[in-house]
């Protein structure tokens, strides 16, 4: 199979290192010629992934310069996503979304995004617990490719499994696609937590409400509640959120630490889909009328409106109520 994955970012380049391994021809495309060039000559993302030489069958490129392909792997920011859509290789590939956030401003998915500039194509989302460095270093872990028809969510699954990359699909792509952007947002509270010097207590109450708030806007969206609980919800979440090789996390505990938002972006160095996706969070809660007050907070204090420290008084300040899963 050939394969083209759009983005050399950490995450881009890891996959790319996956599908080659798993004896695909992949071309890495980025938008800058210096960093395709250096990637190309050195066979190593040294801005991004250093450490890890690429297999000989991957090739950089630039985007848009793309040939046909069977699979295009989209892996850049979200606010990229209508720049880059319009570069996707020539034909009708099957298109899968492996990017974790929502469009910022609109509360877009990224899939729905892609579905417009390529009505021909089959577009699903690959999401899961996958740390870009852990998956270039082989450590085992499981993603699920979510696709609107099973037989195209089954040729992902195919292409991507291996011994060490376990794929599951699902018709779910609402729930996995949002299960992976607000996960984001929530990480940046997790790190939040960390920052201000809580107790894994605290941690603990603040990442399994804010789960439920997800869970509700899904279900609302018409997502399946499973789906919150398995890679895509949970396992992603606790991954994301707990590990200090997430850019998301890293910017919640800089934010903790007492830095300001321009500050922390600076500290990780990368983008931290959270921040822009906490904005499209609130969007879609408006939308379909679903109270988000933990998104809310961490949006709160990313917009410069709260402190760390006042968002965890708000929430405990809130008033206690018996809870289902899906409760408030």
């Amino acid at each position: 199979m050939r394969v083209a994955v759009l983005g050399t970012g950490s995450w881009g380049t890891a996959l790319a290192i996956l599908l080659a391994r798993n004896g695909h021809d992949v071309d890495l495309l980025g938008r800058s010629v210096e960093e395709v060039q250096s990637i190309d000559a050195r066979r190593e993302n040294l801005r991004y992934l250093p450490g890890f030489a690429l297999p000989r069958n991957v090739s950089a490129g630039m985007l848009g310069e793309a040939t046909e392909v069977d699979l295009a792997v989209v892996a850049v920011p979200s606010a990229a996503i209508r720049e880059i859509v319009t570069q996707l290789p020539p034909g009708n590939p099957r298109v899968v979304v492996a990017s974790k956030g929502l469009e910022p401003h609109t509360g877009g998915f990224m899939v729905d995004v892609v579905k417009e500039a390529r009505p021909a194509s089959a577009v699903g989302v690959l999401s899961g617990p996958n740390l870009a460095i852990e998956i270039a270093r082989g450590v085992p872990t499981v993603a699920l490719s979510a696709f609107d028809r099973r037989s195209d969510a089954e040729a992902v699954q195919n292409a991507f499994t291996c011994a060490t990359f376990r794929v599951s699909v699902t018709e779910d792509v609402v729930g996995v696609e949002l299960a992976g952007a607000l996960k984001n947002v929530l990480a940046i509270g997790g790190g939040m937590s960390d920052g201000l010097g809580f107790g894994d207590n605290t941690k603990g109450a603040f990442l399994s409400r804010g789960l439920m708030e997800v869970a509700r806007l899904g279900t609302a969206m018409g997502a399946r509640t499973e789906t919150f609980l398995g890679p895509a919800g949970v396992g992603d979440l606790f991954a994301t959120a707990n590990s200090r090789l997430s850019r998301n996390y890293r910017v919640g505990e800089a934010l903790g630490k007492g830095m300001n938002l321009t500050e922390a972006l600076a500290v990780v160095g990368q983008v931290a889909e959270g921040v822009p996706t906490s904005e499209a969070a609130q969007i879609l809660a408006r939308k379909y009328e679903v109270e988000l007050p933990v998104l809310a907070a961490v949006e709160g204090v990313l917009r410069g409106r709260i402190s760390p420290r006042q968002a965890v008084a708000m929430l405990m300040d809130r008033a206690p109520r018996m809870d289902g899963f899906l409760g408030s």
